[in-house]
């Protein structure tokens, strides 16, 4: 028995059914003809403040759908679904726009006509605009528009150190989900105007990598000067807080160049230091901890672990009306829990540029036959190596299936092991195929397309009286809630910027520990 195996044998069915998982799906506003909507985040879908499940992301014109954590998938996937069914509703109440269910945003305006999100008066929602701003100035605007799937996900009894072991094997592995589910291999001109990139034309209305997967996660997507100069281990929960900590107090010159505020008085960002606050930190896969009110999530994680991850490298899938699938989110379960069981070596600064090259890669050129990735300084076939990963995936489902009573993990797999022996049936692959086929290679078109479809796919959908009156319910509540938080403040917005993001709010510095970066 491997020691894979003999872990997997340790897991009861009970405690297989005690996974937990949660949605939270970004997708713009997009008008009629395939441009941004620039309008303010509709009134009537509540305070994007203080709702549980509606609020925006970077911009105004940018929706974010959160679930709660639930124990089913398919409870998950019918919480996203009712949540997509009132926003919906709100939309054709208010006009004609529609949620883009692709992640490479639709036609974009200038950089600084992108509206930053709003969020009220009070300081916590001032903070939130001005952080926002500070993401601008730092990355430009167009690339906060990308938008995606995160995956929040724990198991009981877990304790940080295997969550961060689990943390290592995702990011060894996490090339095999960018080519399984990556839905990005094109995108509209307007979103690299003024950009150097690697990307060839298509058409007029398109610009691709003829193998790509996820654009989204490549060279293109969320990437930084500022932040190649961090090299973060997840060899422990100390030495990735003290990474954080490190980026979190180290003031960065250029930010430092361009200040806190203009000589206007206006807010520019919320600090000068190499990373604003903790969420700035980009990374395909974060551990998480739950924070309480006004709490710095550092702060959490130091005193409480890790309570679950949150998986941050999912395309929206512009084949199904909520971007994705229940055979996709059941993959990703048998995926994590694979990542927990199997041996998680240290991770080392040459590793760590590795999978840095393999991400790349894969996002660029993931379908490209023969392709091969660097793994411990020997070249691997992408395909042996996925291979080997979903060889070891399979007793994790059928124990999965044995908890639940069903086949669905396996048959999770048994498309995966599909899809790794024909690319050309990958939602990438897919996205270039109908694009060529039938909107003459325009993204745009393409996209608009499908959104459409969608908007009329969720609006067809049983609807009632009931569930409109609980969102309704919902928003108004929200709405409350946020002019309490803005009645209650007494402190000036400057002394509470300054409070916020001290030092001495991130949690105790152990001083023994290598701070890394």
């Amino acid at each position: 028995m491997t020691p894979l195996q003999s872990r997997l044998h340790a897991l009861t069915p009970a405690r297989l059914g005690g996974i937990r998982r949660g949605i939270e799906k970004e997708s713009l506003r997009a008008l009629p003809g395939g441009g941004l909507a620039l309008t303010p985040h509709p009134l009537a879908l509540g305070s994007a403040l203080t709702h549980p499940s509606i609020t925006t992301d970077y911009s105004e014109s940018q929706v974010e759908l959160i679930t709660s954590a639930q124990a089913g998938v398919e409870d998950a996937l019918a919480e996203l679904t009712e949540i997509h069914q009132f926003v919906y509703r709100v939309l054709r109440e208010q006009g004609d726009e529609m949620l883009w269910v692709s992640s490479m945003p639709c036609g974009l305006p200038t950089d600084e006509t992108i509206p930053l999100a709003r969020y009220g008066s009070s300081n916590v929602g001032r903070a939130k605009s001005v952080y926002r701003m500070g993401l601008g100035h730092r990355y430009g605007r167009r690339m906060q528009t990308i938008s995606g799937i995160h995956y929040n996900w724990s198991l009981p009894g877990v304790s940080s150190e295997q969550y961060f072991a689990l943390i290592r094997n995702f990011r060894r592995q996490a090339f095999l989900l960018l080519y399984l589910f990556g839905a990005s291999p094109a995108l509209c001109p307007t979103f690299v105007a003024g950009r150097e990139h690697e990307l060839q034309t298509l058409s007029e209305g398109a610009l691709f990598m003829p193998h790509g997967t996820s654009l989204r996660m490549g060279r293109l997507g969320y990437q930084s000067d500022a932040q190649a100069t961090l090299a973060v281990s997840y060899n422990s929960l100390e030495g990735y807080a003290a990474s954080l900590h490190d980026a979190l107090t180290r003031p960065y010159p250029a930010y430092e160049t361009l200040g806190v505020r203009n000589p206007g008085g206006d807010y520019n960002q919320l600090a000068t230091t190499l990373l604003q606050i903790e969420n700035e930190f980009y990374g395909t896969i974060r551990p998480k901890r739950t924070i309480f009110p006004g709490e710095r999530p550092l702060h959490a994680l130091r005193e409480r672990g890790v309570e679950y991850v949150e998986v941050r490298l999912m395309d929206l899938d512009p084949f199904v009306p909520v971007g994705i699938t229940a055979q996709t989110m059941r993959f990703l379960d048998v995926f994590l829990l694979q990542c927990l069981l199997a041996d998680s070596p240290p991770d080392s600064p040459a590793e760590i540029d590795e999978l840095k090259h393999n991400q790349h890669h894969t996002a660029a050129r993931g379908r490209e036959p023969g392709l091969t990735l660097r793994r411990a300084g020997a070249q691997v076939p992408l395909v042996d190596w996925g291979r080997d990963i979903l060889d070891q995936c399979e007793p994790i489902a059928a124990a999965l299936d044995a908890a639940h009573r069903s086949s669905d993990y396996s048959q999770a797999v048994a498309e995966a092991r599909r899809l790794l022996a024909a690319p050309e049936q990958t939602p990438s692959a897919r996205v270039l195929a109908a694009m060529a086929a039938e909107h003459d290679n325009s993204f745009v078109r393409f996209v608009r397309a499908q959104s459409e479809q969608t908007r009329n796919a969720l609006l067809a959908q049983p609807w009632s009286l009931e569930q409109q009156a609980r969102f309704l319910a919902l928003s108004q509540k929200s709405v409350a809630d946020q002019r309490a938080i803005e009645v209650a403040d007494t402190l000036p917005f400057e002394a509470y910027r300054a409070q916020y993001v001290s030092a001495d709010r991130l949690g105790l510095q152990l001083p023994s520990t290598p701070v890394l970066g």
